[in-house]
């Protein structure tokens, strides 16, 4: 594993003395933002260790926000490339831009879109667990985008069925879901009931966020970390609720991470 362990490293489980290289593997990751800081860069992160040559795991994303060339872009300036990843099946991404994921009408088996949707995925996660042990995650940027795609009256609850389909992988197959979700656009209307579901179920949320004392040259936004299952460093006894929150700063290849007054 990398030793070059970052805070949202450390916030998200992994530590240098544990021989687990994912330790997030069966659970579920929730990032929110806002329109003010984009959370998506936690997202490149990620994919970045998940895809490291020091690791074996593999990734499934679904990308309702933008075009795979912009995250192969995005990447190779954090050293690592996705068409590569794509050669050697440790990357599945599925072009949701290009798919019709509407569920104004169903199929001719009376399944939705979503639930094909999912179908999909789950097949995908059974063939790569069929070759690998490694661990599998799932990724989604970004699940309100979903919400839109599906057009009819009743698309939060087939976006809640989508999330209830998903999170079954992290107990039937031990898969990792990671979701990115724009929490401010619910600010003026009523939180719908996937949303407060995907909080319910998440292990660990992060939340992105503007400075509270206002925008700054050198600061670009700070993290809110909240870890639902920390166990000891044995990995015995009760785990528990650990909460932390630090600032960062984006640079063209990789991200800054430090406590307010603290950076060198």
């Amino acid at each position: 594993m990398d030793r070059s362990l970052n805070l949202l490293d450390l916030a998200l489980g992994f530590d240098e003395q544990l021989s687990d290289p994912w330790p997030l593997s069966g659970k579920v990751v929730l990032i929110e933002d806002c329109v003010e800081t984009s959370g998506s860069f936690v997202l490149h992160q990620m994919m970045k260790r998940l895809l490291s040559p020091h690791s074996s795991d593999a990734l499934i994303f679904l990308a309702f926000a933008r075009p795979f060339s912009h995250y192969d872009r995005v990447l190779r300036k954090l050293g690592c490339n996705l068409a590569t990843q794509k050669t050697n099946n440790r990357l599945v991404f599925v072009d949701m831009l290009m798919m019709n994921c509407s569920d104004g009408e169903e199929t001719k088996d009376n399944v939705s879109a979503v639930a094909k949707l999912f179908g999909e995925i789950q097949g995908t996660v059974r063939k790569l667990r069929s070759v690998t042990n490694s661990n599998i995650t799932v990724m989604v940027d970004d699940m309100s985008l979903l919400e839109i795609a599906a057009t009819n009256s009743s698309n939060s609850d087939h976006v809640l069925d989508f999330l209830h389909y998903c999170h079954t992988l992290t107990s039937e197959t031990n898969c990792s879901l990671v979701i990115l979700n724009h929490e401010d656009i619910y600010s003026s209307m009523e939180r719908p009931a996937y949303l407060l579901q995907m909080v319910c179920l998440a292990d660990v949320v992060i939340k992105a966020e503007p400075l509270a004392s206002g925008l700054a040259n050198d600061v670009h936004g700070q993290l809110t970390v909240l870890n639902k299952g920390i166990s000891n460093k044995s990995g015995k006894g009760s785990s528990r609720n650990k909460l932390q929150s630090f600032q960062f700063r984006l640079k063209e290849n990789g991200i800054e991470y430090f406590y307010p007054g603290c950076r060198s």
